[in-house]
């Protein structure tokens, strides 16, 4: 409010201030401010910050020896003219260096460099500019550039029937619902490295006493990595993670399915019909992967299930349910904490729970997960597979075989 009034005030007097009154002016209502006044006076009068400290230090020399003399004082316009308007080109030189098109023209030597006002300034003294690399990032702001981090907002190339497919999924989903049949969202999480390494976030200690943690993310020879793969059911609003030490596989994926339906999914589903399974499009999970369909061919063939699988479209794996209802969760309930055994990757998952009722189950799972199994195409023939009439290569149903075919 005092840095409004001071503005104020100088919109009444500037008319009938020159230069040196107009800093001292300033000059003497930021001292007044006292802390950040500076800043706040520029702000509100339009004096510049370097004028206004010069005003202080000549508020501050006449207050330490008070003399009487004439100032020199500039004419209107007077002064050291712009660089922009001694060297004509620069902006618009300037302007051709950072253009989103230049940088991606082979030609250019400042295609991945365009960044750094460095290098900007030594393209632009090579083209005969005077010109350091301060007044570059003057002029960049000036033309409304700023540094930016990337924002995550692209979810990749729309498909036509993305929304259509959402709307199919949405209908199974509550249908089966409403009969009481179960209906899972399956993912993996990512992979995650197992030791005293650095984990995004933050989390309460003593001050001073951050838990120390390596420089560098190579991964320890003998703990290795894991990969967490989750079921959420969503009628329960329970989840399930095997923590894999070996490869995340379809195998691996229709394994943590098993486990979750004989230890939580029978008993609470036991007359069961059918599983609905809600997943990405790729993954071990994938809509192409040839052993994901006949792994839950086996599966369909122990538990009597069919199993009808829902595909997201490309490109929208986030509105898969377990990521906002339960990956989510662990992730800010491990959140500043290094995942520095196995033991305590699964305390941490299966201790996450949510004010709605989440509960979490997770246990580690270190079979061998062995890369690239090849599935005939007589093995993939031999899968009871249906299609649905609305993209079937993303919804599709496997039923089990009967005993005497």
């Amino acid at each position: 409010m005092e840095a409004e009034s001071a503005g104020r005030r100088f919109a009444l007097l500037g008319w009938a201030l020159d230069e040196r009154l107009r800093r001292l002016f300033a000059a003497a209502e930021a001292k007044e401010l006292g802390r950040g006044g500076v800043t706040a006076v520029a702000a509100a009068t339009g004096v510049s910050r370097r004028a206004i400290h010069v005003g202080l230090k000549e508020l501050a020399a006449q207050a330490q020896a008070p003399q009487e003399r004439p100032h020199r004082v500039r004419r209107p316009g007077a002064g050291r003219k712009r660089l922009t308007e001694l060297d004509p080109t620069l902006l618009a030189d300037l302007e051709r260096l950072i253009d989103p098109l230049a940088r991606g023209d082979p030609e250019s030597a400042l295609r991945w460099t365009c960044k750094s006002l460095r290098h900007l300034c030594e393209e632009l003294r090579a083209q005969g500019h005077r010109v350091s690399h301060t007044v570059v990032g003057e002029l960049l702001r000036g033309m409304g550039y700023s540094l930016q981090a990337n924002v995550k907002t692209l979810e990749g190339s729309g498909h036509p029937d993305r929304n259509a497919q959402f709307e199919h999924i949405y209908r199974e989903v509550e249908r089966r619902l409403g009969e009481g049949q179960p209906v899972i969202s399956v993912d993996t999480k990512k992979k995650e490295l197992i030791g005293p390494y650095k984990n995004s976030g933050r989390t309460w200690r003593a001050k001073g006493l951050p838990e120390e943690v390596k420089v560098h993310d190579f991964i320890d020879p003998e703990l290795g990595r894991v990969n967490p793969y989750g079921v959420y059911d969503l009628a329960a609003n329970e989840g399930w993670v095997c923590v894999g030490t070996d490869n995340d596989t379809a195998a691996f994926a229709v394994q943590t399915i098993r486990r979750w339906w004989e230890a939580l999914g029978e008993p609470a589903y036991g007359g069961a019909r059918e599983l609905l399974i809600t997943a990405d499009g790729g993954g071990s999970n994938g809509r192409r992967v040839r052993l994901w369909k006949t792994e839950l061919q086996r599966l369909a063939d122990e538990t009597g299930l069919a199993i009808c699988v829902c595909h997201f479209p490309p490109g929208t794996s986030k509105w898969n349910k377990i990521e906002q209802r339960l990956f989510s969760f662990i992730s800010m309930n491990w959140r500043g904490r290094p995942l520095i055994s196995h033991e305590v990757t699964i305390d941490l998952i299966a201790s996450t729970r949510t004010r709605s009722g989440l509960q979490v189950h997770a246990e580690l799972d270190e079979a061998s997960c062995p890369k690239g199994f090849k599935v005939t195409d007589a093995q993939l023939a031999a899968v009871n597979l249906s299609r649905d009439s609305f993209h079937g290569e993303w919804n599709y149903t496997i039923r089990p075989w009967l005993p005497d075919t």
